[in-house]
């Protein structure tokens, strides 16, 4: 079994940011070399996410709409705000998760037809680090 390893690295220019990294992830799984496997895309901050869905700009809208209602970042009053102001942030990427694993079938990502890997960032405009961790022959 081979493994393989690749770090990206991300610093929005907007606090709230969905970033489409399926680029990035499959040229990682091209420099791997791996035809079967298991491909993990995790977001090494706690503020920040990795998931996949639709590549749609309406839907990235209402995601980020959503979540602002769920963990609004106006709310004063979050426990964590000790010298931060990003408890929202911690909140949101806990719905949308840390991480993805990924089949990976005859050297490809095996999505589903309309599914594509995002990264999600919820306190921008600083450095941001996301692992690829691939696994398999």
């Amino acid at each position: 079994m081979k493994s393989y390893k690749k770090e990206l690295y991300f610093n929005t220019k907007k606090r709230y940011d969905l970033v489409h990294i399926t680029p990035e992830v499959n040229r990682a799984l091209k420099e791997s070399g791996i035809k079967e496997g298991l491909c993990l895309v995790n977001a090494m901050h706690i503020t920040a996410s990795v998931f996949i869905n639709d590549n749609e700009p309406g839907l990235h809208k209402d995601y980020l709409e959503w979540l602002e209602k769920l963990a609004p970042y106006s709310r004063h009053g979050y426990k964590h705000n000790v010298g931060e102001d990003n408890g929202d942030a911690h909140l949101k990427r806990q719905i949308m998760g840390r991480e993805v694993v990924i089949a990976i079938t005859e050297g490809k990502l095996d999505l589903g037809p309309w599914e594509e890997v995002f990264y999600g960032e919820f306190d921008g405009q600083r450095r941001k680090r996301v692992m690829i961790k691939i696994i398999g022959e």
